[in-house]
């Protein structure tokens, strides 16, 4: 979103950026990005997004967190988008870029933990909490690669839990080389948390073995959840094409029949980020088939203004 902010402000196009938290998203929340093109040593997701946030602004976006997008509409040739608070916002384009939420564990009672234990993301804050503590790590992706690492700086130590057979399945070789090579980071796979226990707070997890049905436990007052997340799109219209899990399909994704339904009114087919709808285009984490990789939503953000572009050229000529 941000991305989008920042090119389509800069050639020329009047842009207004909202956020239902902060701007950043999911990425804003990340303690430490080492793989972004052009910083060798590391940034980290807040810095990346102030930045970004102040780039935008520069070029003349306006910003507006915290603000929350409650639903979408036709309004004869743009389209009028509704907020929590009640104001409406009209346009030609809108650029979905809502990203995910993180999913929970499907235990009974966890929400009673959460914060009090149980965490979806690992900042300094959390970081100055466990220190000399050991730790607990569910998920196999880059995201708890990046969190397993950057907490066994400060804990006792960390375990890092997932029910794959192997990391190297969906997390980044470098990352899986670090993990293994780290002496703080014990690596259990085919393996389930299915167990809390505490009082006012998490003191303990149980586990569960895929393979054997062995159940073990371990003292742990810090669980951090890495297990995926679920897209932000129930604020969108029914008619909008989205895959089972509700992530938005774009392009070529997108079948003749499903734009037939959609109400889909031109003669050519939707570019490569564009819905089911004309000029709302979907980038990032909230689009079936994305990366779910920084640079790969900063890239579909950046080119999406070009889309937008074509599109808008598109309306010029009808009119004249």
């Amino acid at each position: 979103g941000l991305a989008a902010a920042v090119y389509a402000a800069s050639e020329g196009l009047t842009v207004i950026a909202i956020d239902s938290l902060a701007p950043g998203g999911q990425a804003g929340t990340s303690s430490k990005i080492e793989n972004y093109l052009g910083f060798p040593t590391g940034i980290s997701g807040n810095e990346l997004a102030r930045r970004a946030t102040v780039q935008a602004q520069k070029f003349g976006a306006r910003i507006v967190a915290p603000v929350r997008a409650s639903a979408l509409d036709r309004d004869g040739d743009a389209y009028c988008l509704s907020l929590a608070d009640g104001r409406r916002l009209r346009s030609r384009a809108v650029v979905i870029a809502s990203g995910a939420q993180y999913q929970r564990l499907p235990i009974d009672g966890i929400e009673a933990y959460e914060g009090r234990g149980i965490f979806y993301g690992a900042t300094p804050m959390e970081a100055q909490l466990c220190s000399d503590a050991e730790v607990t790590v569910v998920g196999a992706g880059n995201s708890a690669g990046q969190g397993a690492i950057y907490l066994a700086s400060v804990a006792k130590k960390v375990r890092v839990v997932f029910r794959r057979a192997s990391l190297r399945d969906t997390m980044s070789e470098y990352l899986v080389k670090r993990l293994e090579e780290h002496p703080n980071i014990e690596i259990i796979p085919s393996t389930d948390v299915v167990g809390l226990r505490g009082e006012e707070r998490l003191d303990g997890i149980t586990y569960r073995c895929r393979e054997t049905g062995a159940e073990g436990h371990c003292d742990c007052g810090f669980l951090f959840l890495f297990i995926g997340a679920s897209p932000n799109t129930r604020w969108l219209p029914r008619e909008m094409v989205c895959d089972e899990r509700g992530f938005v399909k774009t392009g070529a994704d997108i079948a003749p029949l499903e734009l037939v339904k959609a109400g889909w009114s031109l003669d050519r087919m939707p570019s490569r980020y564009e819905t089911s709808w004309p000029r709302i285009y979907a980038v990032g984490d909230v689009r079936k088939g994305s990366v779910k990789r920084v640079a790969s939503s900063v890239g579909e953000g950046s080119v999406v203004v070009s889309d937008i572009h074509q599109a808008l050229a598109e309306i010029g000529a009808a009119e004249s």
